[in-house]
């Protein structure tokens, strides 16, 4: 019998799979510092980290504006 070539299940649906949900760099380090979130308008390091990082990772936008920073539009 000769060898089938090609994917067998070309054409076919992906089968969808439980959505796994991902960790922000935000919700990390929010966990490194052992912030709650009352703490986070407060927090000296997390403000700088936000600081550094405002432009490249995700942070919450009520935080940046409560902090007044400004977000440079990439779009």
């Amino acid at each position: 019998m000769a060898k089938r070539r090609g994917n067998p299940n070309w054409g076919k649906p992906e089968p969808i799979g439980p959505v796994v949900p991902t960790v922000t760099s935000f919700e990390v380090i929010v966990k490194e510092f052992k912030l709650s979130p009352d703490q986070y308008i407060r927090s000296t390091r997390l403000r700088e980290w936000a600081r550094r990082n405002k432009n490249s990772k995700y942070i919450p936008e009520a935080l940046l504006e409560a902090w007044g920073f400004e977000i440079e539009s990439t779009l």
